[in-house]
């Protein structure tokens, strides 16, 4: 078992929702060991997500390791004296450089190959045949910590410690309707998750009332483009957001709003570790289902699709979900 680490890196360098359901290992340890230093390495685009957590001493970029020589990659590596690296996202550039730095103790799942060339400490689960949420299986990477718990989705929730690093500039936050509730709807994933449709997107702003909801469409450049191009969404009665802000920009203005509703897509995830009404929007299609992806916190929720007998229906199955069952769900929120 590994005891008292001094630094330990976590690595999830893929995107950013699969990022933000990460990050409660780092509040894990940092409650099992507070005076260890949490480093986190991915990719250049997830860094403003992980800043956004308290219990990540320092970011690490995976763009510019990946770009070092395998030399100064390795030099790079071992000037940290990690004591431990927990691959949660196989990479195998990484878990042979991570060898190669010596660091100590170098944990990854059993099933990865290279995994058995490059990690002592192999935790045995599938993540493609459990039930589990994706990041209940995160956290039994922490077995070698001695850390066993069975976490319910609610108890990896209360370890985000997730807040805005910047603050929301006075014309952003002059959008905000204090005496309305404040929705964001973020129709496109980027081919990401199964996508609810924009024809569902628009009926729900024809149901909810103006008088009492101000609503609020974001995506980035090329979104708003198809969104243009293929509906009438952006001519209704909805603030664009669409383009006009960087990440940290838009984790500070959903932190101001009431509820985001989403397929299964990085600001689902960030809403939900923010705390507020994260509604997904789901196909009951495994492994893609809520069951594995929902958003998990406080306030979240999910509506699933639910008629998953393959994927050709499946894929029409979501587009069923009533938008009325959505504008029912936000009627009732606080």
């Amino acid at each position: 078992m590994i005891s008292q680490p001094k630094r330990i890196l976590i690595s999830r360098t893929d995107s950013i929702g699969d990022v933000v359901l990460t990050l409660p290992l780092a509040g894990i340890l940092k409650k099992k060991f507070p005076q260890t230093e949490i480093y986190f390495i991915g990719k250049n685009y997830t860094k403003a997500v992980i800043n956004c957590s308290k219990n990540v001493n320092q970011f690490l970029s995976w763009d510019e390791l990946d770009s070092k020589s395998e030399k100064d990659a390795i030099s790079f590596l071992k000037s940290f004296h990690f004591s431990a690296i927990v691959h949660v996202f196989p990479n195998k550039k990484l878990a042979f450089l991570a060898k190669s730095a010596q660091i100590e103790n170098r944990i990854g799942v059993n099933r990865r190959i290279f995994h058995w060339l490059t990690c002592n400490y192999r935790p045995s689960f599938s993540r493609k045949s459990s039930d589990l949420h994706e990041a209940q299986l995160n956290a039994k990477l922490l077995a070698p910590f001695g850390i066993e718990d069975n976490f319910s989705q609610k108890d990896l929730a209360k370890f985000y410690n997730f807040s805005p690093t910047v603050e929301l500039s006075s014309e952003l936050e002059n959008l905000i309707e204090k005496d309305k509730l404040n929705i964001i709807i973020h129709p496109k994933s980027k081919g990401s998750a199964k996508e609810w449709g924009l024809d569902n997107f628009i009926k729900l702003v024809e149901i909810l009332p103006k008088s009492k909801f101000k609503i609020f469409v974001s995506g980035t450049n090329d979104d708003a483009l198809q969104i243009k191009n293929q509906s009438k969404l952006l001519n209704m009665e909805v603030t664009d957001l669409t383009g006009k802000m960087n990440l940290e920009q838009f984790i500070a203005f959903i932190q101001k709003t009431d509820a985001l509703i989403a397929a299964s897509t990085g600001p689902l995830h960030i809403a939900s570790a923010l705390g507020k009404h994260a509604v997904g929007l789901y196909s009951s299609i495994k492994p893609i289902h809520p069951g594995r992806w929902a958003p998990i916190g406080e306030n979240a929720f999910y509506f699933e699709a639910n008629e998953p007998t393959n994927e050709r229906i499946g894929d029409r199955s979501i587009l069923d979900i009533q938008p009325q069952k959505v504008a029912d769900y936000l009627a009732h929120i606080n």
